[in-house]
Formats: C-alpha cells, sequence, structure tokens
C-alpha cells in the first residue's frame, strides 16, 4: 500500500480506472433507473462513454506519467468525449478536481477536499438551472463532507469510505428532493452513476486489479480477423500500424501537416488525432519502421501496434478503416478551407436528428451539417466540434433537438474559438424544426437567437413509445409492454393500442388557439397505421391543418406537435 497520507498520480490514475471500470459495469443498471420508463434510458452509457473517452486517455500515458499529464488526459478525454446531461456534468465535475490538483505531487486528504469543493463549483457553473435530487446534489455533499472530515483524517482509506457513506445516504434522500423520482420509485440515476465512480476509486486506492488495457481504444476500428486470398491480392500497403506519440512539445499545425504529408508518401489509409499532449497514428503501409523512425523525433512512443492485413483483417475492415481515412480528409480538406475566411458564408446550420426522413426535412430547411443521434444515442461535445468543424460559416447555429444534449452542444461552443457558435435551446426535434423555419435572413445572428428560440415557445412535442418496466408516473399506472405519449412536461397518454395512444396524446395537447398537427411516423409505422391516424385526425380536428411526413426514427412510433 502507498503511504496512507497521501497519494501520487501513479495511485490517482488507479483510482480514476478502477472508477470509470464500475461504472462501465454498472451502466445497463443505472440505465433502468430512467425515470421514464422508455427503451432508451441512457445515462449510464452516457456516462460510461464519457469516463471511458477519459480512461482512454490515461491508458496511453503509460509510464509517461505524472501529476499534470495525467490530469490534462482525464480533463480533456472527458470534456470531449462527454455525451447528455449527466455525462457533460461528470466532465465538469472532473475538470474542476483535475485542475485543482494538477500542480501538486502528491495529494492529501485536504487538497482532495478542496478538490472536489471546486469539482462542484465548476459543475454547478455549467448548469444554468442546477436542479437539487441529481447528480449535483450528490456531488456536492460528498464534497462538504470531504471538507468536513478531510483536517482530522488519519487514514486516506477511512475518509474515502466516510464519503462514499455519505454519497450514498444523500442518494437514496433523493426521491425526497424530486417528487418525479419518488412517484417513479427510483433515486436519481446520475446521482447513482457518480457512487459507483465513488465505489471503484475506493477499489482502485485499495489497489485492487483492474485490467487496464480495456480502455485503449484503436483508432482503427473493429479488431482483426482474417481475410480471403482474393482480398488480401488486392491490399497495396499490408500492415496496419497505429501508435501514439507522447510529444516532447505541442506540434504545431504546420508540423503536423509535414507529418500527414510524410505519412502519405509511405502509405494511406492515414488518420491522426493530435492535442497539446499525444497525437494518435494511424497508417497502412509497407514500412512501419519509416513511420516509427519520423515519430519518435517528436517524441516518445507508446501503444504500438502492427497487424499484416493480409493475413488478418476481413476485406469489409479494410474498407471501413478507408471510409475513416476519407472521412478525416475530407474534415481536413473541410478544416482548411473554413480557415480562408474569404471562403465563408455567414451563417451555417448544425442539427441533431435520426432517421432518413427527418434528416432529409432538416436539409430541405437549409441544415449544412447533420449529426445522427438524439434520444437513442446522444452524441459527444466531440461530435459537436467535428461537426462545427465542417460547416464553413463564420457563424454557426446548433440545433440540439433534445434536452440531453444541448450541454453538449454548449460545450462544444466554449470549446471553439475560431467561429461564432449559438446554441438554440431546442429540446425536441419539433423545435428544431420551427425554430430553423423561423430564421430571419435578414437579421444579426443575436436578432435570429431570440427569434428561434421564441418560436420553440410557439410548439407542443408528442412522443409515442412503450414501456420497459412497470411505474406510475403523473398518476397514471404504467406496464411493461404499454404505449406511451410523453409530452414536453410528463406522460399524455398510457393504453395498450398505438395509434389511440397517439390520438389521446393528440387530444391532451389541443386547445383553441392550435392550428396544426404534424406528425413524423417512425421506422416501425406501416403505411396503413399512418393512414389510418391521418384520417382519424383530420374527422376529429376539421378546422386543423394536418401534415403526416415519413420520420423514419427508432424506438418513437409518432413524434406530433401541435402548433
Amino acid at each position: 500500500m502507498e503511504n496512507r497520507q497521501t497519494i501520487d498520480a501513479a495511485v490517482l490514475a488507479r483510482m480514476f480506472l478502477a472508477g470509470a471500470k464500475n461504472l462501465e459495469a454498472k451502466k445497463e443498471w443505472i440505465n433502468e433507473l430512467n425515470v421514464f420508463p422508455v427503451p432508451d434510458g441512457d445515462t449510464g452509457t452516457n456516462m460510461t462513454l464519457t469516463i471511458l473517452s477519459a480512461a482512454s486517455e490515461v491508458s496511453a500515458l503509460g509510464e509517461q506519467m505524472d501529476m499534470e499529464s495525467l490530469c490534462k488526459a482525464i480533463s480533456s478525454g472527458s470534456l470531449r468525449g462527454a455525451r447528455g446531461n449527466s455525462g457533460v456534468i461528470l466532465s465538469q465535475l472532473l475538470r474542476g478536481f483535475t485542475r485543482s490538483v494538477q500542480s501538486h505531487d502528491r495529494l492529501d486528504a485536504t487538497l482532495i477536499a478542496e478538490a472536489m469543493d471546486k469539482a462542484v463549483e465548476t459543475a454547478y457553473k455549467a448548469v444554468m438551472k442546477p436542479k437539487e435530487g441529481t447528480i449535483l446534489t450528490v456531488a456536492r455533499e460528498a464534497a462538504e463532507k470531504a471538507s468536513e472530515i478531510c483536517e482530522d483524517a488519519n487514514s486516506l482509506e477511512l475518509f474515502f469510505r466516510d464519503i462514499m457513506e455519505h454519497a450514498e445516504q444523500t442518494l437514496a434522500k433523493t426521491p425526497d428532493m424530486l417528487p418525479v423520482l419518488k412517484e417513479a420509485g427510483v433515486v436519481d440515476s446520475g446521482g447513482q452513476g457518480l457512487v459507483e465512480v465513488f465505489r471503484g476509486i475506493i477499489d482502485g486506492y485499495l489497489g485492487k486489479v483492474i485490467d487496464y488495457t480495456e480502455f485503449v481504444k484503436s483508432t482503427s476500428g473493429p479488431k482483426v480477423t482474417r481475410i480471403s486470398e482474393q482480398a488480401e491480392s488486392d491490399i497495396e500497403f499490408g500492415y496496419c500500424t497505429e501508435f501514439i506519440i507522447l510529444l516532447n512539445n505541442p506540434m504545431p499545425d504546420e508540423e503536423l501537416h509535414s507529418f500527414k504529408s510524410f505519412l502519405n508518401g509511405i502509405g494511406d489509409s492515414i488518420v491522426l488525432v493530435a492535442d497539446d499532449e499525444i497525437v494518435k497514428v494511424h497508417v497502412h503501409t509497407n514500412h512501419p519502421g519509416q513511420a516509427f523512425e519520423k515519430a519518435l523525433t517528436y517524441g516518445a512512443l507508446s501503444r504500438m501496434k502492427i497487424d499484416n492485413m493480409r493475413e488478418e483483417h476481413q476485406e469489409k475492415l479494410i474498407k471501413d478503416a478507408e471510409k475513416l481515412a476519407k472521412e478525416q480528409a475530407e474534415a481536413d480538406r473541410l478544416r482548411e478551407e473554413a480557415a480562408k475566411d474569404e471562403n465563408r458564408k455567414p451563417v451555417g446550420f448544425i442539427s441533431v436528428s435520426v432517421g432518413e426522413g427527418l434528416g432529409d426535412i432538416f436539409k430541405d430547411l437549409g441544415v449544412d451539417c447533420l449529426i445522427e443521434g438524439g434520444q437513442t444515442m446522444n452524441p459527444s461535445t466531440e461530435d459537436m466540434l467535428e461537426a462545427i468543424a465542417r460547416v464553413n460559416a463564420e457563424t454557426i447555429f446548433i440545433l440540439p433537438n433534445n434536452s440531453n444534449i444541448i450541454l453538449a452542444a454548449n460545450q462544444a461552443r466554449d470549446l471553439t474559438t475560431d467561429k461564432k457558435i449559438i446554441v438554440i435551446p431546442s429540446k425536441t426535434v419539433p423545435q428544431g424544426i420551427t425554430a430553423i423555419i423561423g430564421y430571419v435572413p435578414e437579421k444579426s445572428p443575436e436578432e435570429n437567437l431570440t427569434i428561434m428560440t421564441d418560436a420553440l415557445k410557439t410548439v407542443k412535442t408528442g412522443q409515442v413509445t412503450y414501456a420497459v418496466r412497470d411505474t406510475r408516473l403523473n398518476e397514471k399506472e404504467i406496464h411493461e409492454g404499454d404505449f406511451m405519449g410523453i409530452g414536453d412536461h410528463g406522460i399524455l397518454a398510457v393504453g395498450k393500442d398505438i395509434n389511440l395512444t397517439a390520438i389521446e396524446t393528440v387530444s391532451a395537447m389541443m386547445d383553441d388557439e392550435s392550428e396544426v398537427i404534424s406528425v413524423y411516423t417512425g421506422m416501425d409505422i406501416s403505411q396503413e397505421a399512418s393512414d389510418q391516424l391521418n384520417k382519424k385526425l383530420e374527422e376529429m380536428y376539421p378546422d386543423c391543418e394536418i401534415e403526416f411526413n415519413p420520420g423514419g426514427q427508432p424506438v418513437y412510433y409518432y413524434i406530433i406537435s401541435v402548433e
């Protein structure tokens, strides 16, 4: 056991990776704690993907680790990998903590308590309207407990266990702070996720063995398998070569471009991912040694891996790698174009949606870049940043179209320095559609922010899906397999028939000022069912304009808007 009064970077890394491992192991259970019993509960998934992004960066450090490099890896990895509100909050907690300790070689209880307090302060600032009874409450109470006991802490193990016990007690009280949790019979899922991180951290401190290699994410996609003799003969460059450069100094853009040009001279399918500390490299070449020798001029090498594709890769995987390289090349081209001010257009749009039909609607409305995702998969901050790089515009409006994506969009906005990013806080696809329709080209970006945000208030949204467990919400009994109509503020309808549930959902949304009903049909809705619902709504609301559009979205049979 290390010095029981302090921990160094190596022990902190072990603790962090153990926390990530435990969260990953519990993610599906945490997903099931979602208040709404929908089939896409994703708090556990979002928090896990966020922390694994940081864990991957930490694992890549290898033996070249001190407190500063460790903290930068945790902060950078979690910020860029953050998904969903819970993931963004977790990334901000990690950011605040690491900023507080990065200049210290060893941490005692007092420094850890101060860092936990800074973590909470940073996370609360990231949320516009913090809500108690959530992950924020669990984090704050844990930090307050740490501050209370740190000066008298004679053992870090007991210090950590006391904090953990208090965090668990706080988590148990979250249903008393949020009535919706009590009605659903669950504790806060984000708070539970944080407790599992704490639990793993203690395991790591005590020396529990963790397989860190599971956190190393290959930049080339799936693992290799054998390919046919025919496919082997088509491979021009036979060795899939991957490694990480631990930079001696930050690599300027022109040097990165020069290195990429060198790799282009000896291979193809090149992917470079760089920050101030490391460069991840993937290249297909016949001369891996030349790639290594050139890379050594920039720093030490880690995670070196060579696969003979003529013997191991499936043809499909090679195509996937080539596709990845082409996408990277296209992203680089767009970045270069975006750097030329004279080629930039004044305004561009990014929208998040899933489903071919919904994507086509946004494209027709002038969206420059679509990020595939939504309630079924929240895009990360990194996904947002890549989309921003692809849009060649001075000002870019982002339409998250989901309340669980807004924080990640805001985080991407704050990390962007060469373009003006405006996040329209659209919480549903219909809100996003209404917002972009409301855009006025003649107005300034600031004026359009007001116009488009105000437009969100004119549309009500209902979404019809099915329940994955028994529960009680909004005074409605819900059983596993029931269909549910979920509105902007809760459950609107529950039933055994999809269309009848949709009709009841629309009825709950209508008022005397309603004029337009828009329905976007999901991928699992037949044309016959769609036509029947259309006919029924026309009979019920003859004075309203009724529009049906194929959305193609998964999970939600119907997305409905009333304006």
